[in-house]
């Protein structure tokens, strides 16, 4: 029997909170708070912006499909093992305009969960018919765009050689303005992520991060770049590049989670390759690594309708360095490597 997106019973790491509400927030940025991406902690360009609703588009992360498009200019990533060592990511986009994303692969069961902590549309071109049955009759449906399903917004860019999977993209512009003719285009509320330039005092050196997905297709490493004040990102021992600049990604913000993952009865291939259940909700650990250093926290999402926050060992919310932020979801057992 396949589990449910949501058990209320599922164990987590014993974590004993002094503030678990997690309110408290950092001193106040000189700019203009209606300037600021929820998401970054950046000024925007155009206030404008604002007014739009988040979108959570699924990527592909095959080595065939390196390098994508877009995912520089996401605001937050979400990485995530998907079958057979390959990870995939749920990209995140408010404050940015990315004018080709892909490319947009299926659905996993993480994504009955990560569209929900930003009340994003959800694109992406299909998925399993377990879980597509699932994302038709969840609590954000109305809110999802699938090519699959002939939602426009979506198109094929053919390649040489490329498998015909790998050909579907789409763009930020085409999303919303599909969105607005819908009528889910409009402004949110995200108030679950808050922003320091300054690091939190204490943690330790953090130079590198290895996040041991897979040796031959999906090794994830972080390198900080003080120059830069971001993480420069390598996979499969290769730098990672954003098709639309050539230039290799740069992270302010990585955050490694560490979450139950569980092998249901969904076949996601031909192969029979299982779907993995990955559990987050309830709460247990965290790393949260920015400017060079790490530092230890917990993740914590008490019931579905609550976003994922990262707190300190106080119970207040993690202070994000201003800008973007990836995600690393990984199972509990994984070694990741930080120097």
């Amino acid at each position: 029997k396949t589990p449910k997106p949501t058990p209320t019973n599922t164990p987590v790491p014993a974590v004993t909170l002094a503030n678990p509400s997690g309110l408290s927030t950092p001193t106040p940025s000189p700019t203009p708070v209606a300037s600021l991406c929820p998401l970054t902690g950046e000024p925007v360009d155009d206030p404008e912006k604002l007014n739009r609703r988040p979108l959570a588009v699924k990527v592909a992360n095959s080595p065939e499909v390196r390098p994508q498009s877009g995912l520089s200019f996401a605001d937050i990533v979400f990485e995530h093992l998907a079958e057979g060592g390959l990870t995939r990511f749920t990209a995140i986009f408010l404050c940015k305009d990315a004018e080709r994303i892909g490319s947009v692969r299926s659905a996993r069961l993480i994504d009955l969960e990560i569209p929900l902590f930003y009340h994003a549309i959800f694109a992406y071109s299909g998925a399993s018919g377990e879980i597509s049955r699932m994302l038709d009759s969840c609590d954000f449906a109305q809110y999802t765009l699938s090519e699959w399903r002939g939602d426009p917004g979506f198109y094929r860019i053919r390649e040489p050689g490329k498998a015909f999977e790998h050909t579907l993209f789409t763009d930020t512009a085409s999303l919303w303005k599909v969105a607005t003719q819908r009528g889910i285009n409009q402004r949110v509320e995200i108030k679950h992520m808050v922003f320091s330039r300054e690091p939190p005092p204490d943690g330790l050196p953090a130079s590198e991060i290895l996040i041991p997905y897979h040796r031959k297709y999906s090794d994830v490493l972080y390198r900080y770049d003080p120059e830069k004040g971001a993480y420069l990102r390598f996979i499969a021992g290769e730098p990672h590049r954003d098709a639309l600049t050539g230039e290799q990604i740069a992270v302010k913000n990585v955050v490694i989670v560490y979450v139950p993952h569980v092998e249901t009865l969904i076949v996601e291939d031909v192969l029979g390759a299982r779907s993995v259940q990955i559990q987050l909700w309830g709460q247990g650990m965290a790393q949260v690594c920015r400017d060079g250093r790490v530092y230890d926290a917990i993740w914590s999402r008490p019931s579905r309708p609550d976003p994922l926050k990262i707190l300190d060992y106080g119970g207040n919310i993690f202070p994000f360095k201003p800008g973007n932020t990836w995600f690393e979801l990984v199972p509990l057992g994984m070694e990741v490597k930080i120097k």
